[in-house]
């Protein structure tokens, strides 16, 4: 466990030096960004780089609780529970900030902090969906109905994620394509090297974040169930 703690540390401080290497990236290495007329965007269009990182990683929090539900009833090993329920709280916060972020590029591009666009409503269901998986688990008291239902919850609810991800290419939408398509609300497209550079250290900075979180997470259910059982062999004696 104490090994564990300090290779945590580790990835919690080169994390921490990432993530400002990031943002200075961000607010201070990004050129003024044009449209596709050349027109300057207004500097809302940085929170891009938070934005993308976060939602794509969002998407990988739920990937995570899928595989681990699926090996969970399969094998109806604890650590399998352990992963799928701490990858769903450190994603639930990622989709958190996606609908944050979301929304205070959406009042620049369209005006309005919040519209019933495709993009925007799945994204909110699929907060909405492991929302749901986090209180399911705080419902069930007995721990293996608890880990099983949730199992199942998690892997049915993970059509959530395809459906957000893929939603504006099976829809129209005013939201710009992630991949192969616009970034810019004005349709301004991400090319540069500048640009390319930018979002690859905030995608790496971001999926640290996720890792760290991740394995904080996972060491503390761990230690909570070691408690648990040692509260459990007290009693019995």
């Amino acid at each position: 466990m104490a090994s564990n703690s300090r290779k945590t540390g580790v990835l919690a401080v080169v994390t921490a030096g990432v993530m400002i290497l990031a943002t200075y990236m961000i607010f201070f290495y990004l050129p003024p960004i044009k449209d596709e007329a050349g027109e300057v965007l207004s500097g809302s269009f940085r929170i891009f780089f938070f934005h993308m990182p976060i939602a794509i990683i969002s998407y990988l929090a739920f990937a995570v609780v899928f595989a681990a539900s699926i090996l969970y009833l399969r094998d109806k090993a604890l650590k399998w529970d352990i992963y799928a329920r701490s990858a769903a709280e450190v994603g639930t916060l990622f989709s958190f900030l996606v609908l944050i972020t979301g929304s205070i590029w959406a009042k620049d591009a369209w005006g309005w902090y919040w519209i019933w666009d495709i993009r925007l409503t799945t994204s909110l269901v699929l907060f909405l969906v492991y929302l749901a998986y986090m209180m399911l688990r705080k419902a069930l008291e007995e721990p293996e109905k608890r880990a099983r239902l949730s199992a199942v919850f998690g892997i049915l609810g993970f059509i959530s994620v395809p459906l957000s991800f893929f939603s504006i290419r099976l829809w129209r939408s005013a939201h710009p394509l992630m991949f192969g398509g616009n970034t810019g609300g004005s349709g301004g497209g991400l090319e540069g090297t500048t640009l390319q550079l930018t979002l690859l250290v905030n995608f790496i900075a971001y999926f640290l974040l996720f890792l760290t979180l991740f394995s904080i997470k996972v060491q503390n259910e761990k230690m909570e169930e070691e408690l648990d059982d040692s509260r459990s062999a007290g009693l019995e004696a």
